[in-house]
C-alpha cells in the first residue's frame, strides 16, 4: 500500500510539472521564476501557506512537542499568526515596488532602492548561506519518514533522494507555475491527511482526553506552560515572537512570492487566513509528539524527531500511513522547490546576469536557472546525509541569520532617500558576526540575558545601521 501511494503521487506531481510547462506564456525569466506575476487568490493562499509548512512542521513540530510538550504549540501556532503583520508592513511593499521596478529577485530590489551592488551581492549570498540548510530538512525528513514507514525497506538516504529527485523534475519542467499547481494539490493533502494521522491516533489511544491524561499523569511538566524543564522563560516567549515576524518574509521564497501576486487583494485575503490555518493546524503533530511518550519513553536529541511515523507504524491500520506519508511529503516537498527556484534565480539573475554575462538572452537565463536548482538540490541532499542537528534546531539557526537582513529590507522599503548602502553593509555584516560568535560560544549565551540570540543581534544590527547611518549622512 505504501508503495502504491508513493508511485500515485510521484505521478501526480510529475504530471502538475507538465501541466504547468504547457501553461508557459513565454519562455522567459518572469515567467519561469514569478509564474508572470499572475497568481491568483486559491494558487497565492495555497503555494505561501505549503512553501511555510515543511519537514519542520510535520517531524520537527511532532520532535519538538515530545521533547517540550504543550507550550511548544501555543508559541509556534501564536508566534507565526503574526507573521500577517509581516505580510501588511513588508509584503505589500514588497510587491508594489518589486511591479514597479521589475524586480525578480530579493537582492534586486534592495539594489536598486539603496543604489548599490554591493550590498545587494551581500544580501543574496545571506540568503543563500542561511537557506541551504532549510534546504536539507526537507530530504532529512523525507528520509526519516520513509524508513520508518517501510520499516527500513527504503533507507534514509534512498528516502532523502527520492524526494529531491522528483521535486526537481517538476520544478525543471514548469519553473513557478508547477510549484504553484503542485503546491495548491500538496497543501490539500497536507491540510486532510496530518488531521487524518491526529484523530487515527487519538482513537487509538482511547481519545483525546484520555491520551491526556495518561501522559499527564506521567509527565505533568509536558502541559505546563513553560515546558518540559522551565524551557519557556518569558525572554524566550518574546524572542520566538519576534523571530516568526522578522525572519519568515525575509527567506526568498516568501519574499518572492509576494512578487507573484496577481493583486494586493491575494495577500490581503492570504494575510487574514493564514492565522486561522496556523493556530488550527500546528496542534496536530505537537499532540502526536507528546503522546509519544506513552509508546516510545526517552528519546533524546535527533530521535525524536522520528515519533510521528514511530507512532503511525505503532497505531495507525495498515491503509492510513501511506495517506499521512503523502500529506508528508506534500509538506517537504512544498517547500523545498519554492527554495530551490529562488535560489537558482538569485544566482542567475544576481551573479550571472549581472556579473558575468550581461547580455544573455532570457532563455539562457532561463536554463541556466533550471541546472541550478539541480546544483542546489544536490547540496542540500548532501547536507542531509549526516544530518548536523535536530531539525528544531538546524530552523531555528536558519531563521536567525535571515532576521539579519529584515532592518536593511525595512531601510529600502520605508527609508530609501534617506539610508547610506555601507549602513546596511555594515549592519549586516555586524548581525552575522554576532550570531557566528553565538554559535562558535565566542560570545557568553549569558549576554543575552535569557532571551534567544536573535535579540540581541537585530539590536545590534538595527543600532549599528542607525549609527552608521548618522555618521555618513553628516559627512555629506
Amino acid at each position: 500500500m505504501i508503495y502504491v501511494a508513493l508511485i500515485a503521487y510521484v505521478l501526480i506531481a510529475l504530471a502538475l510539472g507538465l501541466i504547468a510547462r504547457r501553461m508557459e506564456v513565454a519562455k522567459t525569466p518572469e515567467d519561469y521564476f514569478l509564474a508572470n506575476r499572475g497568481l491568483g487568490i486559491l494558487l497565492l493562499f495555497f503555494t505561501m501557506i505549503a512553501t511555510n509548512f515543511s519537514a519542520f512542521f510535520f517531524l520537527g513540530f511532532a520532535g519538538a512537542g515530545y521533547r517540550i510538550g504543550l507550550s511548544y504549540y501555543a508559541m509556534m501556532a501564536y508566534g507565526t499568526a503574526l507573521v500577517v503583520f509581516s505580510i501588511f508592513f513588508v509584503g505589500l511593499p514588497i510587491w508594489r515596488q518589486g511591479k514597479q521596478l521589475g524586480c525578480i529577485t530579493p537582492a534586486e530590489l534592495i539594489e536598486k532602492k539603496l543604489r548599490s551592488k554591493p550590498l545587494a551581492l551581500l544580501y543574496m549570498a545571506v540568503m543563500v548561506v542561511f537557506t541551504l540548510p532549510y534546504i536539507a530538512i526537507q530530504p532529512i525528513g523525507a528520509g526519516y519518514l520513509l524508513e520508518q514507514l517501510t520499516g527500513g525497506e527504503i533507507p534514509y538516504f534512498w528516502g532523502a533522494f527520492l524526494l529531491t529527485a522528483v521535486m526537481v523534475a517538476y520544478v525543471w519542467l514548469g519553473g513557478m507555475r508547477s510549484v504553484a499547481l503542485t503546491d495548491a494539490f500538496q497543501g490539500i493533502m497536507m491540510f486532510v491527511f496530518m488531521f487524518l494521522a491526529l484523530f487515527t491516533i487519538a482513537e487509538a489511544l482511547g481519545g483525546f482526553a484520555q491520551a491526556n491524561v495518561a501522559v499527564w499523569r506521567q509527565h505533568p511538566s509536558l502541559f505546563s506552560r513553560e515546558g518540559v524543564d522551565g524551557y519557556f522563560t518569558p525572554q524566550k516567549w518574546i524572542s520566538f515572537m519576534i523571530l516568526w515576524i522578522v525572519s519568515i518574509p525575509m527567506f526568498p521564497q516568501i519574499f518572492m512570492r509576494y512578487y507573484t501576486a496577481r493583486s494586493a487583494r491575494g495577500l490581503y485575503i492570504t494575510a487574514l487566513l493564514y492565522p486561522i490555518v496556523t493556530v488550527t493546524l500546528f496542534l496536530c503533530p505537537v499532540l502526536i509528539g507528546i503522546w509519544g511518550h506513552l509508546k516510545f519513553p526517552g528519546l533524546e536529541g535527533k530521535a525524536s524527531d522520528q515519533i510521528l511515523p514511530m507512532m503511525l507504524s505503532a497505531y495507525a491500520p495498515e491503509w492510513i500511513p501511506p495517506l499521512v506519508m503523502m500529506g508528508a511529503l506534500a509538506a517537504f516537498m512544498s517547500t523545498m522547490d519554492s527554495q530551490l527556484l529562488a535560489l537558482s534565480s538569485m544566482l542567475t539573475r544576481d551573479v550571472y546576469t549581472d556579473l558575468l554575462a550581461p547580455t544573455a538572452p532570457l532563455e539562457q537565463q532561463t536554463r541556466l536557472g533550471r541546472w541550478l536548482v539541480v546544483i542546489l538540490a544536490v547540496a542540500g541532499l548532501a547536507i542531509a546525509v549526516q544530518p548536523p542537528a535536530t531539525i528544531f534546531a538546524i530552523a531555528k539557526n536558519a531563521f536567525t541569520g535571515l532576521a539579519v537582513l529584515f532592518p536593511t529590507t525595512i531601510a529600502a522599503l520605508y527609508f530609501a532617500d534617506r539610508v547610506h548602502p555601507l549602513s546596511c553593509i555594515l549592519s549586516i555584516l555586524f548581525g552575522e558576526l554576532l550570531l557566528a560568535g553565538f554559535l562558535l560560544k565566542l560570545i557568553p549565551s549569558e549576554w543575552t540575558f535569557g532571551f534567544l540570540e536573535v535579540v540581541p543581534i537585530l539590536v545590534g544590527a538595527t543600532a549599528v545601521l542607525l549609527g552608521s547611518n548618522m555618521l555618513l549622512r553628516s559627512r555629506k
